[in-house]
């Protein structure tokens, strides 16, 4: 245990040991599968149905399989190192708690504060985009109703209200519960997908393939503007022009698309109310992320099959659908069920998004560096109060607030975490060698190495404006910690009394 205040470590032990303290123990209940049912349930949301076609129209044309693949593998080579950590330390709090026992409590907090962009802030964003579409679909069925309502001068969105609070008492009442919930609605909207799939195959030309990789044209990439801090982070730092389409733009989209996968992390955060974590957790997340991988290819290779990327391209600010594909083959009733399927594809991923920022949040109190009592498990073996307090954080942030760039703060949240458990890993293997490990990353220190270098490349892709809000927050968050988190901290409390003994 390191004797510096920032750079203490929590042992491994000790945060295994913590788990079994009755007023904050977790029930045990999840399975593999229920841990992919899961991961698919957040990384498929809207973004399948949206994201393909405007990536194709914009940058990559009929690549935007290929981009697919890229975003997959950089996204497996995180995921190996999630897995390895996860069955490792089979504790609440995914990358928080993997940084505690590897960089130090600092570098914990940080994380944690960081993953609240992740998963609470990405919740609300999410959930107004549930919100249109609940009044897209109640549309389809005759009831012609706004989502949102002026209520003495001030707009609320009532739908994700109302989502938010539904969901919220799903998570109190129970894991495995919200599981099984998860399960319908993740199979209703797969069924959504593979109907798209079937249905788009029969209208493929052949023809539209080529050039799979169309010449590359001047100008912006990833819907970044053409300049100041609209443009992306490596351009401003090298000068290099944008491009659209071309190999330039194939690596754009691919940075572009990684986003779709965004959540499969969620996983890792619920290792301690697995049942058989060390084999459990491995599996859940490497088993969703195949999962949406093939769904994603399948799906974007049918896309760009029924009409010629051109198509796709965004028109007067309005972006391409996969309902565009379809009313360009003349099945206008497609977009009804890809409403549908997006309606149920962004319940879940709100839902699990909200079971992830509870249990980091929940392995924060319970450390101290947020207030304790926050971290007591109610009756049904769950973190009532801080799922009551997220819930109401959430429903403020989606009721009142616009989801706007925030979400671009979700995406460099999410690559930072990947960096520092890809990094914990390597770290981990040399001053814990003897720990026992139910999932190895293969091919250490090549794989994690190469996982640090595909998301660093990732967030080199994202707006410079994004890194600049993505600083303010983590600022904001440095004064949290020593104002309140440094001074409250159990395990600092422990050390100062073994200095005492």
């Amino acid at each position: 245990m390191a004797r510096n205040g920032l750079w203490r470590t929590k042992s491994i032990e000790q945060s295994i040991a913590d788990t079994d303290e009755p007023d904050t123990k977790l029930r045990k209940d999840l399975t593999a599968w229920d841990l992919t049912v899961f991961g698919v349930a957040v990384v498929i949301g809207a973004g399948i149905f949206t994201l393909t076609a405007s990536t194709a129209g914009n940058l990559a044309g009929p690549s935007v399989s290929l981009a697919f693949v890229l975003a997959a593998f950089a996204c497996a080579l995180a995921a190996l190192c999630y897995a390895e950590f996860a069955s490792t330390v089979p504790v609440a709090g995914s990358a928080y708690t993997f940084s505690y026992a590897t960089f130090g409590e600092f570098a914990a907090w940080i994380i944690g504060w960081d993953l609240v962009l992740e998963f609470a802030v990405g919740a609300a964003a999410v959930s107004k985009g549930w919100s249109l579409y609940l009044a897209e679909v109640l549309g389809l069925v005759g009831v012609d109703v706004r989502t949102t309502a002026s209520v003495a001068g001030i707009d609320v969105d009532w739908g994700s209200l109302l989502l938010v609070a539904a969901l919220t008492v799903l998570l109190v009442v129970g894991t495995k519960l919200s599981s099984r919930v998860s399960a319908v609605i993740t199979g209703i909207k797969v069924g959504v997908v593979l109907l798209v799939i079937v249905l788009g195959i029969t209208y493929v030309k052949v023809e539209n393939y080529s050039p799979y990789i169309p010449p590359a044209q001047d100008g912006g990439s990833a819907g970044v503007g053409s300049g100041g801090l609209e443009q992306s982070l490596f351009s401003l730092m090298t000068g290099a022009e944008s491009s659209s389409f071309g190999v330039l733009g194939l690596l754009a989209a691919a940075s572009l698309v990684f986003f779709a996968f965004i959540g499969f992390d969620v996983v890792a955060t619920t290792a301690e109310e697995t049942r058989d974590p060390q084999r459990a957790v491995p599996r859940g997340i490497l088993g969703s992320l195949a999962i949406v991988t093939v769904l994603y290819v399948a799906v974007s290779l049918v896309l760009t099959g029924m009409v010629p990327y051109e198509t796709l391209a965004t028109r007067d600010g309005t972006k391409a659908t996969l309902a565009t594909a379809f009313a360009a083959n003349g099945v206008d009733w497609a977009a009804a069920v890809i409403s549908v399927g997006a309606l149920a594809g962004l319940t879940t991923v709100v839902m699990v998004l909200m079971l992830g920022q509870t249990r980091v949040m929940f392995a924060m109190s319970r450390d101290g560096l947020l207030p304790r009592a926050l971290a007591k498990t109610g009756t049904h073996g769950t973190p009532t109060r801080v799922t009551l307090v997220i819930g109401v954080l959430v429903a403020v942030a989606a009721g009142f607030f616009p989801a706007g760039k925030l979400e671009e703060m979700v995406n460099v949240g999410t690559l930072f975490a990947f960096v520092l458990v890809s990094g914990g890993v390597l770290v981990l293997r040399r001053t814990r060698p003897d720990l026992e490990r139910g999932f190895r990353v293969p091919w250490v220190p090549f794989v994690p190495v190469l996982a640090i270098l595909a998301c660093l490349w990732l967030m080199l892709n994202l707006t410079a404006l994004t890194w600049v809000r993505f600083l303010a927050w983590m600022a904001l968050g440095v004064v949290v910690y020593f104002v309140y988190g440094r001074r409250h901290s159990v395990l600092g409390a422990r050390t100062a009394a073994d200095r005492e003994s």
